[in-house]
């Protein structure tokens, strides 16, 4: 993302201009913008002109047109789908897609004030996002998404025996940019020349959609990742090689200490959770965001069936948790910050801020990764505590507190009143 322009005051109020680069720069807009903004960005609009003859014509024109946000709809990059043998190898040109909806709030020559539309965002093209109040999570995420030299850190493809998913892993998605699934026969005595052409094709294919997808002289891919149940990882890596060398791939050839190999339960994208946490990707990713969600995931769920008093979730438990300066580490969904009752991202930034500030970390996962969405089951909010507390325990004194509370005020207003004819 580039930041174009920036002003907001003291008091949080001002606009940011962005221009978007990429899917994931689509997502952190998606995460910017909320109900109420102010959105101005390039525009189609369909302008009907009637003739004196009664004649009415009709065409689209580009211009720039200022919303308050009502709306926001994000799509991810959809992938191309299964193909067999005869489309493996075309290259997905899908991007994410964000929409804006809302209502002129600028009228121009070709839009009346009030008059509804949807902002179809572009890559390349300016933004300009408006708050009343800009939050420290959005500031947060705009930051985050302005640091130059952002891209793919992981290229993975997750197969099978005649199918593979080809993925890339950034801080904030996971992005399956295409699947090949190509029929292979079984291997039987009467049909191995079957069965061998039907695994050539699909290696071909899956070398020929690697090459185009998998940006692997990118300085900023750590890892490539060969992932499957069985067997085929193995072969896959060794045709990646063997067709590298028979065509003198050199910059191939020089990144082989990229390449890792991962025994995964299931050749489906969900697999690449699994993927996250084996020791030979967190010996070369730990340095990244995803990896260390996916380590701090995994630590919860261990502790949950171990250590139950330190592993809280839920917002009211986690609330009482951070009341009593207990959290060491707040794992929070991104999709949280979402919510269309503006009352509730305030109580999250609240939470956020208050165990930032007892020096407590805190992880925002993004619903974009297999670790988000396990997170967004789990209520979507969950802590690690630094000392062990009883939930019911806890709930009881919060109940004690309450009734005192009432107590003392009712012993207040009776105190307060005066008795008549005194």
């Amino acid at each position: 993302m580039k930041l174009v322009g920036k002003h907001i005051d003291k008091a949080g109020v001002g606009y940011v201009n962005l221009r978007p680069e990429d899917d994931e720069d689509m997502w952190h807009l998606y995460n910017i913008i909320q109900n109420g903004d102010l959105v101005r960005a390039p525009a189609i609009r369909r302008v009907q002109n009637v003739s004196t003859t009664g004649t009415v014509d009709s065409q689209r024109v580009r211009t720039n047109l200022t919303i308050r946000v009502t709306k926001v709809d994000f799509s991810a990059a959809a992938s191309s789908g299964n193909s067999n043998e005869a489309s493996a190898g075309q290259q997905s040109n899908s991007f994410a897609a964000l929409y804006i909806s809302g209502r002129v709030a600028v009228e121009n020559a070709y839009a009346k004030m009030n008059a509804f539309h949807t902002l179809d965002i572009e890559v390349g093209r300016d933004v300009r996002i408006e708050k009343d109040e800009w939050d420290s999570i959005s500031l947060a995420t705009v930051k985050e998404s302005c640091v130059p030299g952002r891209g793919a850190e992981v290229g993975a493809i997750v197969c099978g025996e005649g199918t593979a998913a080809f993925c890339l892993l950034s801080q904030h998605m996971t992005v399956v940019r295409q699947r090949i699934d190509i029929s292979i026969p079984r291997k039987m005595s009467s049909s191995s020349s079957a069965h061998e052409k039907g695994l050539a094709r699909f290696y071909d294919a899956v070398y020929a959609t690697f090459l185009r997808l998998i940006p692997y002289a990118s300085a900023s891919l750590r890892a490539i990742v060969i992932a499957s149940p069985g067997w085929v990882r193995d072969s896959v890596t060794d045709y990646i090689f063997k067709e590298a060398t028979r065509t003198g791939n050199k910059v191939l050839l020089s990144v082989r200490n990229k390449f890792i190999k991962i025994h995964v339960n299931s050749p489906h994208v969900h697999s690449l959770i699994e993927v996250l946490k084996s020791p030979e990707v967190i010996s070369q990713l730990k340095e990244t965001k995803f990896a260390r969600e996916g380590i701090m995931l995994d630590k919860f769920y261990k502790m949950l069936g171990s250590d139950e008093m330190r592993a809280w979730y839920g917002p009211d438990h986690v609330r009482l948790a951070a009341d009593r300066g207990a959290i060491g580490t707040l794992l929070i969904s991104d999709e949280l910050f979402r919510a269309s009752d503006p009352r509730e991202r305030k109580k999250y930034i609240a939470l956020v801020e208050g165990v930032q500030q007892k020096g407590g970390e805190v992880l925002r996962f993004s619903s974009m990764h297999e670790s988000g969405q396990q997170l967004n089951q789990l209520t979507g909010i969950a802590a690690i505590l630094t000392f062990p507390l009883d939930v019911e325990v806890v709930e009881m004194e919060e109940r004690e507190a309450k009734e005192q509370t009432a107590s003392e005020a009712e012993e207040q207003i009776d105190g307060s009143v005066t008795p008549a004819g005194t």
